[in-house]
C-alpha cells in the first residue's frame, strides 16, 4: 500500500507541478509582475497621469522560471501525497478509485485547499495591506481541515446528522472570520488585484483537476499491475 501511495503520488504530482507550473508562467507572473511595479513605485496608481493597463514586462528569466517550474512540482507532490492517502483509505473500504472518480476528488481538494480558504481570504499580489502571516496561516490552516473533513462527511456520511455536521465545520472559519488588516491600503490598483486571485483560482482548479485526474489512473494503473 506505502509504494503504491507513494509511486501514485509522485507521477500525479510531478504532471500536475509542471503543467500549472505553465499555467502560472502564462496566466498568473504576467499579473504578478504588473502588480510589483506599483510596488516598487515605477507606476503609481491615481498619479498625476493615466498608466497604461499593458507595461512593458520582463521576460523570461531561465533561472526564476526554472526554479518556479520546481517548487511547483514539488508542491503537487505534497498535495498528492495528502490526495492519494485519502484515495488509498476510501480503496481500503471497499471504494473503487480511477482517474474518472480521480477527477472528483482533485476537485475536492481545490475546495479545500484553496477555493474555501479564499472565500474569506483571497489570493493577494505584492504590496496589499495583509493581517499578520502568523494569524492567516492558522485561520487557513483550519480552514483546510475543517473543508476537507466537511466534504469527507458529506462523500461518505450516511444520515443528515453528518451532513448538517459538515455544513456548520464549512461555515464556521468564515463566521469566526479571517484575520484582516486594520486599515486598507497599498498601492496596487484593486483591478490587478481581482485579475491575480481569478486566475490564481482558475490555475489552481486546473491543477488540481488534473491532479485528480492523474492520480486516480496511476492508483489505478498500479493497482492492475499488482
Amino acid at each position: 500500500m506505502f509504494s503504491k501511495i507513494v509511486t501514485s503520488a509522485l507521477f500525479a504530482g510531478f504532471c500536475a507541478g509542471l503543467i500549472a507550473a505553465l499555467l502560472q508562467l502564462v496566466f498568473v507572473q504576467p499579473v504578478l509582475l504588473h502588480a510589483e511595479l506599483y510596488e516598487g513605485g515605477d507606476l503609481v496608481h491615481f498619479g498625476a497621469e493615466a498608466v497604461s493597463a499593458h507595461p512593458d514586462l520582463p521576460g523570461l528569466d531561465p533561472v526564476r522560471d526554472g526554479l518556479s517550474l520546481l517548487f511547483s512540482a514539488l508542491i503537487y507532490v505534497g498535495y498528492a501525497l495528502i490526495l492519494v492517502a485519502a484515495m488509498g483509505m476510501a480503496a481500503d473500504r471497499g471504494h473503487a478509485i480511477n482517474a474518472r472518480n480521480g477527477l472528483i476528488w482533485g476537485i475536492a481538494g481545490f475546495v479545500a485547499f484553496q477555493f474555501a480558504p479564499a472565500l474569506s481570504l483571497p489570493p493577494e499580489v505584492p504590496g496589499v495591506a495583509a493581517a499578520d502571516v502568523a494569524e492567516r496561516q492558522i485561520w487557513w490552516w483550519a480552514t483546510v481541515a475543517a473543508t476537507a473533513i466537511a466534504l469527507a462527511l458529506i462523500a461518505f456520511g450516511r444520515n443528515w446528522v453528518l451532513w448538517t455536521v459538515a455544513l456548520l465545520l464549512m461555515l464556521t472559519p468564515h463566521l469566526i472570520g479571517a484575520p484582516h488588516p486594520d486599515e486598507l491600503s497599498g498601492p496596487v490598483p484593486p483591478e490587478i488585484a481581482a485579475l491575480f486571485a481569478a486566475r490564481a483560482l482558475g490555475v489552481g482548479f486546473a491543477a488540481w483537476a488534473l491532479l485528480g485526474l492523474f492520480a486516480g489512473y496511476f492508483w489505478q494503473r498500479e493497482s492492475t499491475a499488482t
